[in-house]
């Protein structure tokens, strides 16, 4: 009886070790994904049109061809109140109790208009977003940044 009780401890022994080496490899990848998860935003800039197609006239049709996309990549809606889009000349423009729905994507246009569930207007009549370079900061009500995008050059 010696002998099975050893053999049993020593199959015991090994089934502990093997799930102890299976665990460990397994920790560090579930630390990895739950890091990367972290890293994406909720709200995120998805998109930008810093230069509106054809002259820059400064009309309200060429000033609301310059915009923003936000997309929420959640399955549930976010309230984007207190919310600011800004450019680095501290252009700034603060969202009112605009709610963006799961996975919807909204736009803000530089000029005049009536906001809808898609598109918003900062109603302005000068351009915000610099052709060349400039960055957009999308932060929370906390005043936390959210994303940036950035293009061209830094200045």
């Amino acid at each position: 009886m010696s002998s099975a009780s050893s053999s049993v401890r020593r199959i015991a022994a090994t089934v502990l070790a093997a799930g102890a080496v299976v665990g460990a490899a397994a920790l560090p990848a579930a630390a990895h994904d739950g890091d990367r998860h972290h890293q994406r935003p909720r709200v995120e800039i998805s998109r930008v049109q810093a230069d509106s197609p054809g002259r820059d006239d400064r009309s309200n049709r060429s000033l609301n061809n310059e915009w923003v996309e936000i997309t929420n990549t959640t399955r549930d809606g976010i309230n984007l109140r207190g919310w600011t889009l800004r450019d680095n000349d501290g252009n700034r423009y603060r969202f009112d109790n605009v709610r963006i729905g799961a996975r919807a994507t909204i736009r803000i246009h530089t000029g005049n208009g009536r906001d809808t569930r898609t598109d918003l207007f900062q109603d302005r009549r000068n351009y915000v977003w610099d052709n060349n370079s400039d960055t957009a900061t999308l932060r929370d009500d906390r005043g936390r940044t959210v994303d940036t995008e950035t293009w061209g050059r830094r200045r």
